[in-house]
């Protein structure tokens, strides 16, 4: 590594972060598919761009996701990191471009698959009786930390909860 980096940093000719993959990828056989398209949030159509249709795939998977008990935060960090494929699905029916989000359901401990008149149950997770369980309001700051600074915020220290 040492011959790559020099004091001041990478050189010129490494720049770019690289990565190698695996030998094995991961071979999953059921996915669920989230569609954008190229109109955006104000309902605004953007001829044939499939950035926009990209990203309203992934703020749909998000919302659906969400419905399962993981906040919308937990989902955005699981889509950067789960094995999911995202596609351009076309790109010829103006005005519309379409995008596509491919997520492996055997990457969820429950079945998060759509069915009729049932309500999602949520993650299994555990819960640490130690870990103080805290109320933030969002009037302070996020850089500070509410336990140190308890105007509008309540902490309850007790293990118990």
């Amino acid at each position: 590594m040492k011959e790559y980096l020099t004091p001041m940093g990478p050189t010129p000719l490494h720049v770019n972060p690289i990565f190698e993959i695996g030998p094995m990828e991961p071979r999953f056989s059921e996915w669920l598919v989230f569609e954008g398209i190229s109109v955006d949030e104000s309902g605004q159509q953007h001829y044939l761009d499939a950035s926009v249709a990209y990203k309203r795939a992934v703020l749909n998977a998000i919302d659906y996701l969400s419905k399962f008990g993981y906040s919308k935060e937990q989902v955005y960090l699981l889509l950067s990191c789960c094995p999911c494929e995202g596609r351009i699905s076309g790109i010829v029916d103006a005005p519309n471009a379409v995008a596509t989000l491919a997520i492996p359901t055997a990457i969820f401990d429950q079945d998060i698959r759509p069915k009729v008149n049932k309500v999602p149950l949520g993650p299994r997770l555990m819960r640490n009786p130690g870990i103080p369980q805290c109320t933030y309001d969002g009037n302070l700051p996020i850089t500070k930390n509410p336990l140190l600074h308890q105007q509008g915020s309540s902490c309850n220290m007790d293990a118990s909860s």
